[in-house]
């Protein structure tokens, strides 16, 4: 850092951290309640036999001598019979129900208020471990949120500064051209890279381009910086804030080829390509269960949750949590997708890999391949999902290659890697989009039939301005 600037803490990190520590303490609470039942209590087991001594046995002749001096015996019955439910479902072993009509003369009456109790108590069973999963997961949930507050509140105190040499610089600078500021706010990443935010208003009846005062800012401040998205383009005179950012040292191209289950229109995979904040590209591709509608859209959910945790600030891989959480909630059935997901920080050139039961991915360098495998799961399946995660530097004219599984699939199993790496390898191709369309033809043209399974390939290449 240069010299006039110095760090300052401020008390509104200090109660983000506060507000951190109080959701961590709550899911910590949720987590210590009630586990899941496996089995029944010894209160629940007596309950169902006093309902049944109630409902059955009240007006018995034989009450008094079954839950008297053979009160053991009628027990161990209604335990073989719970048992047998458990095995063998209602209908449970002829063998039951020939001891259970030989010791008692309302055998019938007997076995199907026993069952009653027995369905009731599960289903009680069934609410209380429904209740229990839930509970688990609004803890993973909020655990998971308090991290992203923690990570955010580290991330604003390391890269908040105060520079009075630099300030007085754009002021004046600015006041020059009739512009009048009302405050700047100075930001540098973890690569030394300058976000400089400045509100301001014309003094004058006139008006200016936001890129004419990004050229004066980036004047005084000796750094080439460029307006950023999605923000007002021109200054009047009412305040706004022009945000300007130091540009990155690379860009990215993307290509993308696909085709549905047997040449269908309709495909199960689904794709976003993502600018995010500090200088990064998100790249996402998602292959639902199965194919056809059914996979398009639970690929489609994933994709379209994912995009609105990421523009939202979300880190990528609690994002990819928090959508694992929701989906294990909200369903009866499993519905799993994969995300095979890349970051590239376009200041540094190092590339990001997270993965959830996605195929292979293949980094092609100018003399070499690489490919990524992952060993999780999908998500949507179980509540702690682990995450693949890797990191890779990139050069000028690298490119990655991301494929689903239908690609993979569709080559001799054992050989998909090196078959594929050999396809990628022996194209020179540079142009990313007809780099995937060789990369898929030639897939079809080894199986030669139509296509068992959605199909798609995804190219992107990065490249120094």
């Amino acid at each position: 850092m240069e010299e006039g600037q110095m760090l300052h803490t401020s008390p509104y990190v200090a109660q983000i951290e506060k507000f951190a520590d109080s959701l961590t303490q709550l899911a910590n609470t949720f987590l210590k309640m009630e586990n899941k039942k496996k089995s029944f209590t010894n209160d629940e087991i007596d309950a169902m036999f006093a309902q049944v001594k109630e409902h059955v046995c009240t007006k018995c002749e034989k009450r008094d001598w079954c839950w008297g001096e053979n009160y053991v015996h009628t027990c161990q019955m209604g335990y073989e019979i719970l048992s047998a439910v458990d095995n063998y479902g209602d209908e449970m072993n002829v063998e039951t129900k020939r001891k259970l009509k030989q010791c008692c003369i309302r055998a019938p009456r007997f076995l199907r208020e026993m069952l009653e109790a027995f369905q009731a108590a599960r289903q009680n069973m069934m609410w209380t471990n429904r209740m229990a999963l839930s509970r688990e997961g609004c803890a993973i949930q909020m655990d998971t949120f308090a991290e992203m507050i923690r990570q955010t509140a580290k991330e604003m105190e390391d890269s908040i500064f105060h520079d009075e040499w630099l300030e007085k610089r754009i002021i004046e600078a600015l006041k020059k051209k009739g512009v009048r500021v009302l405050k700047t706010d100075f930001f540098m990443n973890s690569e030394g890279k300058y976000e400089i935010h400045v509100t301001a208003r014309a003094m004058y009846e006139q008006c200016f381009t936001v890129r004419e005062i990004v050229k004066e800012i980036s004047i005084a401040a000796r750094r080439k910086l460029t307006p950023a998205k999605e923000q007002a383009q021109i200054m009047g005179r009412e305040y706004i804030t022009v945000v300007c950012m130091e540009g990155p040292e690379y860009y990215t191209l993307q290509g993308v080829a696909k085709v549905g289950k047997g040449s269908c229109e309709i495909s199960g995979d689904n794709f976003m390509m993502l600018d995010l904040p500090g200088g990064k590209q998100g790249v996402a591709l998602s292959d639902g269960m199965g194919s056809g509608e059914r996979a398009c859209r639970e690929s489609t959910l994933v994709i379209e949750l994912l995009e609105e945790l990421l523009e939202a600030g979300f880190p990528e891989k609690m994002a990819i949590q928090m959508i694992n959480t929701t989906l294990v909630m909200g369903r009866e059935e499993i519905h799993y997708s994969t995300i095979d997901m890349c970051v590239f920080d376009l200041y540094s050139g190092i590339c990001e890999f997270l993965k959830a039961g996605a195929s292979s991915t293949f980094i092609k360098k100018k003399d070499s391949i690489e490919h990524l495998r992952s060993t999780s799961l999908p998500i949507g399946v179980v509540h702690k999902l682990d995450v693949d995660h890797a990191k890779r530097q990139l050069e000028d004219g690298d490119f990655v290659i991301m494929v689903t599984d239908g690609i993979m699939d569709a080559l001799p199993v054992g050989e998909q890697d090196v078959l594929l790496e050999t396809i990628i390898k022996g194209t020179a191709i540079i142009n990313p989009k007809e780099m995937a369309q060789h990369i898929l033809k030639q897939v079809l043209n080894w199986t030669g039939k139509p296509p068992e399974d959605d199909m798609t390939v995804l190219v992107i290449g990065i490249w120094k301005y």
